[in-house]
């Protein structure tokens, strides 16, 4: 399940987004409401700032490393439940694809009866046939 979801994250499926963006993304803002890693930063000029805005407007330098946190918690946590719904879809839209079974009988090429796909002689015609 990894492997697929690695394929998945990395392909670019414009349905995918949608579904991502416009369906998933309120619920887990609702939810993630209080989790906010932006004002996570280091200031390089070296003083101090309360916040990512307060640090831009003095013209700081800064490396924002909670906005990119809390972006690919975003992408990971959309990426997986968008994943989890296109799978489920791609699964009701195939049906579950079933293994087919292995016959069970042949046909006889001298008499065309159907006959045991084990069978070495046919019940019908007595010809001998070959193992299969």
């Amino acid at each position: 399940m990894l492997k697929e979801f690695k394929e998945f994250a990395v392909r670019g499926n414009v349905l995918d987004l949608a579904i991502g963006v416009d369906i998933i993304m309120p619920p887990i803002g609702l939810l993630l409401g209080k989790v906010d890693f932006t004002n996570l930063f280091v200031d390089l000029s070296g003083k101090h700032y309360p916040s990512v805005a307060a640090a831009k407007a003095a013209g700081a330098p800064t490396i924002n490393y909670g906005i990119f946190l809390n972006s690919v918690l975003s992408f990971l946590i959309v990426a997986f439940v968008v994943f989890l719904i296109v799978r489920e879809f791609n699964k009701m839209r195939r049906g579950e694809e079933k293994p087919k079974a292995e016959p069970v009988v042949k046909e006889c090429p001298y008499c065309l009866s159907s006959i045991p796909i084990k069978a070495t002689r046919c019940p019908h015609c007595t010809s001998e046939l070959k193992a299969a």
